[in-house]
């Protein structure tokens, strides 16, 4: 038997009985991703088996260095087929890493590819691979179709014309592809010169003057307004942790005065304006009916020297040990307290935040919406079966997991749609098991109907996001 079957993962009778009849054939509803909107607009051909594979992915990056793959054959300029060799090289080592599963079910789901990856059958893999590329439903659109997505909110920074989504619109095409605004660089004060061009960017694309304090706010709230007109209803924040600290307008106009001067500002004063700018953000979502994300513990971009030779996103980010439970209190109790608290996902990158994260959901439950402040699923480094388990079992313990919005691929890659067949698979195996041991009902209409609301039911209901049907 291959490594993927039909019961891959599911060790019982009912988890094999909640996947084939309530959670597989349920859509995508892929709420968080990096998909780049371009490649959709031109409906992208993939030239071969490395550009649709391993093309921008970190994950695989990683493990190849740990293996003692040279960059070259990593991000370099090494011909495709070099590094797609490299690549099926060092799969066999992966053994215990998701990344194996994930490589696997990849090759079975997209191309009907079972062969176990290695460096014997990685010719044959490249040639069958590369033969299917040509059909149809290889393009962005088509694998998109072929996965049943019918939603997808890619990561966009406010300065980002939206030129690829309008065409994506026009096009009319069955899937529907939302910008999501995401400001941190509007945060950024640690690197006055990077701020300093930014805020020229914000102005030339909004037509405001960022001179002055007020421009700035004008130009984020024009571009806000610009993503909604689009239809993007989502925010999204990638942080160490959340702000504390709220300076007042007359503070936060004085900080960005040094700022765009060029003159250094203190940590606790940089702490302060991303605290007022996240007020400022949290109601400009609430007035919009938007919901906004909360990412939070990465400590991104560890090793200097591969920063400035390869840039951010290549694969030198960890889990963080920051305290986060205080200040992500703080700033949820400001929009409580204003009244201006709109939906919100919560992610936290280290697994010891789970219970924190899990309990801090509670505190600002409103009975307006059900579920209206969720725990995501797990992010990153933890979107593998144990974290998976975690994450769901923490919820399960201190909220309500029939609510939960379910899984997203957060991935830059076409490939990783398989990512929601692994949630699904795992979800169902775990609440199977209880299921078989008696911990749950053996109701398959009641538990059946759970799985299948949050497979895709819950993210549709609770976004709001208009599907093609």
């Amino acid at each position: 038997m291959s490594l993927i079957h039909d019961d891959f993962l599911l060790q019982t009778e009912a988890a094999k009985r909640l996947y084939h009849e309530y959670a597989k054939d349920e859509p995508i509803y892929d709420y968080h991703c990096h998909l780049p909107p371009e490649d959709v607009a031109a409906d992208r051909r993939f030239a071969n088996l490395f550009e649709i594979w391993l093309e921008g992915d970190h994950y695989k990056w990683r493990a190849m260095r740990t293996n003692g793959v040279s960059e070259k054959l990593c991000t370099g300029d090494a011909d495709p087929y070099e590094k797609f060799l490299a690549w099926c090289e060092t799969v066999p080592n992966t053994l215990r890493n998701p990344l194996y599963h994930w490589s696997h079910l990849e090759l079975v789901r997209y191309f009907g590819i079972s062969d176990t990856i290695n460096a014997k059958n990685a010719p044959a893999i490249w040639e069958a691979a590369n033969a299917k590329l040509v059909a149809p439903d290889f393009s962005a659109k088509g694998i998109l179709d072929k996965f049943k997505v019918k939603v997808v909110c890619t990561t966009d920074d406010p300065t980002d014309t939206l030129e690829h989504h309008k065409a994506i619109a026009a096009a009319g095409i069955d899937t529907k592809i939302y910008p999501t605004f995401r400001p941190d660089k509007a945060m950024n004060l640690s690197d006055l010169t990077a701020f300093g061009a930014w805020c020229d960017k914000l102005a030339a694309v909004s037509g405001i003057d960022t001179g002055d304090f007020s421009g700035f706010l004008s130009a984020l709230k024009q571009r806000h307004d610009f993503f909604h007109e689009l239809g993007g209803r989502l925010s999204d924040h990638g942080l160490m942790r959340c702000p504390g600290l709220f300076a007042s307008e007359a503070e936060a106009a004085k900080t960005f005065a040094k700022a765009r001067s060029g003159e250094a500002v203190s940590p606790e004063a940089q702490e302060a304006f991303a605290g007022h700018l996240m007020v400022l953000f949290g109601q400009l979502d609430a007035e919009k009916s938007w919901t906004k994300q909360l990412h939070l513990g990465a400590m991104r971009n560890n090793n200097g020297h591969a920063l400035r030779a390869l840039g951010p996103d290549t694969g030198f980010d960890s889990i963080g040990d920051y305290s986060q439970g205080q200040s992500l209190s703080r700033y949820l109790d400001r929009l409580a307290t204003d009244g201006n608290m709109p939906k919100v996902v919560l992610y936290n990158l280290n697994p010891a935040d789970n219970y924190l994260f899990a309990t801090m959901i509670g505190n600002f439950q409103d009975g307006t919406v059900a579920g209206k402040i969720q725990f995501g699923s797990g992010w990153w480094f933890l979107d593998q079966k144990e974290a998976m388990e975690w994450q769901m079992n923490a919820l399960g313990n201190l909220g309500l997991f029939s609510r939960f919005v379910g899984m997203l691929t957060d991935s830059r890659s076409f490939l990783s749609y398989p990512r929601h067949e692994y949630f699904r698979r795992v979800m169902c195996n775990l609440v199977g098991g209880e299921m078989e041991r008696g911990e749950l009902p053996n109701d398959f209409d009641l538990v059946g109907s759970m799985v299948k609301n949050i497979s895709y039911n819950n993210a549709q209901n609770y976004f709001g996001l208009q599907t093609n049907g």
